[in-house]
């Protein structure tokens, strides 16, 4: 194999059995010098790795070792070579997050899967929330809110009952959480072209964090989220289970739960 690979890697041990094992087909060289980079270890440590190293414009390749592992690959010791040649790119996008605090201080991140903006005492978050100079939600009373793109949209997004969205949707879900008020108000889902702005309408008492996936602003006041289409990520996938096809299977089983439903 002539592609020069950098490995990356968490400190857990399975992580290193797996990175023992890859040394002894293909050698690591440093990340300036390298094709690709293959990061070993869950969702949320490829997460760091993205926004830490996407400057070196190189795809990834993930490997988990984790748990779920929804960004990576399943790792076969005996087809890792060939998963790796025959591996097919997936091209995404971040969310770009702009914070201004209640100090008026101006706190920026990416994400990857979805900013979450979340009550920060045992008070509900009181939110305002525009696409743009439309209003999308008049006053939100809610434990928070999610804005998710399609990769994220089987993360957290799913979890807090949001859709999820074909890669190739161009669209953002904005999901409430726990809403208490307008209690039958789902979220809704928004071109990727939005900018979307979110207001604290009771900063003193009701304090709110934004979480752009695990990097988190407290006592925000007013957030300003977009895709960023200047930064991309390249994510390779084994030929048989791309990124397309796993967020396929979680519509599938969406699907199937909701037909038992009596």
């Amino acid at each position: 194999m002539k592609t020069l690979v950098n490995i990356v890697f968490d400190k857990t041990k399975n992580s290193l059995k797996i990175k023992s094992l890859i040394e002894k087909k293909i050698q690591s060289v440093s990340s300036n010098k390298s094709d690709l980079i293959i990061v070993i270890g869950g969702d949320g440590f490829m997460l760091q790795i993205l926004k830490k190293m996407y400057k070196y414009n190189k795809p990834f390749y993930g490997i988990n070792s984790g748990n779920y592992g929804f960004l990576m690959n399943k790792f076969s010791n005996k087809n890792f070579i060939k998963n790796l040649v025959n591996s097919k790119s997936i091209q995404i996008h971040p969310l770009h997050m702009s914070v201004k605090t209640k100090k008026n201080q101006l706190k920026k991140s990416i994400a990857i899967n979805e900013v979450s903006i979340l009550r920060q005492s045992k008070q509900t978050a009181s939110l305002k929330i525009y696409n743009g100079k439309s209003i999308v939600i008049k006053k939100l009373i809610a434990d928070g809110v999610l804005i998710s793109t399609p990769a994220g949209s089987t993360a957290y997004n799913l979890s807090a009952h949001g859709p999820i969205l074909n890669l190739d949707s161009r669209k953002l879900a904005i999901t409430p959480i726990s809403t208490f008020r307008p209690r039958r108000w789902k979220g809704t889902t928004i071109s990727e072209k939005s900018k979307i702005y979110i207001k604290n309408m009771n900063v003193n008492k009701r304090p709110i964090s934004a979480v752009a996936d695990n990097f988190e602003v407290r006592n925000a006041k007013n957030i300003m989220i977009k895709v960023d289409k200047k930064i991309k990520f390249n994510l390779l996938y084994n030929k048989s289970n791309s990124l397309h096809k796993k967020i396929k299977i979680e519509q599938s089983k969406r699907e199937t739960s909701s037909s038992f439903k009596m």
